[in-house]
């Protein structure tokens, strides 16, 4: 009996010190030096980046969605002349875009991004944009076509029938059905472009992940800081899924 007495002496003894230690590793890392200011300010660049980014990425992967369902719908169709060839080579530039983009790591374009391109511009956090931006581009593209592609071939030519062009088909009846089709993959894209900012640290910017770091340097203690980004990301994480899974059920709900 006295051996499971003291047994639960030494757990609660040890239990007590572990909590002593958390508090002031807590207190170490985020209460002296106003240290917690890193992963505020970090978390606010994030989702700045995150926001404009997918701005970005939707508009320019709408426009190559549009170019690359047009042109595999109606380029055959098309008589030869300027406005055929012109067609092709803007077609041509998109499958470039969409094969370099989503062929080389998010991080070295971040990278050359900053360090060549605009080298010379000193707002780090517009190149961010820049960069994770056209990145998602590809994506979202490739989303979008795959959306356009699956809209049946009577909505064309039930807008052809009153009155429409092949452009005001696109725009007012084909883009609308499209883009609710895609949304919850759209959404989806949003949640993987938060994780992938991750790496903009790599161009000294402070995000969540360099906040996190930053306090590592500072008080040579790893655990909390890196537990409190991982926490803060996945809390994140979790609540844009709970977004994306009750707009699904919206979406399914309007189509009964």
């Amino acid at each position: 009996m006295s051996d499971i007495f003291t047994l639960f002496s030494r757990l609660k003894t040890g239990i007590i010190l572990w909590m002593s230690d958390i508090k002031d590793d807590f207190i170490l890392n985020f209460i002296v030096q106003d240290r917690w200011k890193f992963i505020v300010s970090g978390l606010k660049n994030t989702l700045i980046i995150t926001f404009f980014a997918l701005i970005l990425g939707v508009v320019l992967g709408i426009i190559v969605a549009i170019i690359r369902s047009s042109y595999d719908k109606t380029y055959g169709d098309m008589r030869k002349g300027l406005k055929k060839t012109l067609f092709a080579i803007i077609n041509g530039i998109c499958n470039v875009y969409l094969t370099v983009i989503r062929g080389t790591p998010v991080t070295v374009q971040l990278m050359i991004m900053y360090y060549i391109i605009f080298a010379s511009s000193r707002n780090s956090l517009m190149v961010a944009i820049i960069a994770f931006g056209i990145n998602s581009g590809a994506y979202v593209a490739e989303i979008v076509r795959s959306g356009i592609m699956s809209i049946d071939e009577g909505q064309f030519e039930a807008g052809r029938s009153l009155g429409f062009n092949y452009k005001s088909s696109m725009w007012y009846i084909i883009i609308p059905q499209a883009f609710k089709n895609v949304l919850p993959a759209l959404a989806n894209e949003f949640i993987v472009l938060l994780k992938e900012t991750s790496v903009a640290g790599y161009v000294t910017i402070r995000d969540l992940t360099m906040g996190g770091n930053i306090i590592r340097a500072a008080t040579y203690s790893a655990f909390m800081p890196l537990i409190a980004v991982a926490i803060i990301y996945l809390v994140m994480v979790m609540f844009f899924t709970w977004l994306v899974g009750l707009l699904e059920r919206r979406l399914r709900k309007s189509e009964r």
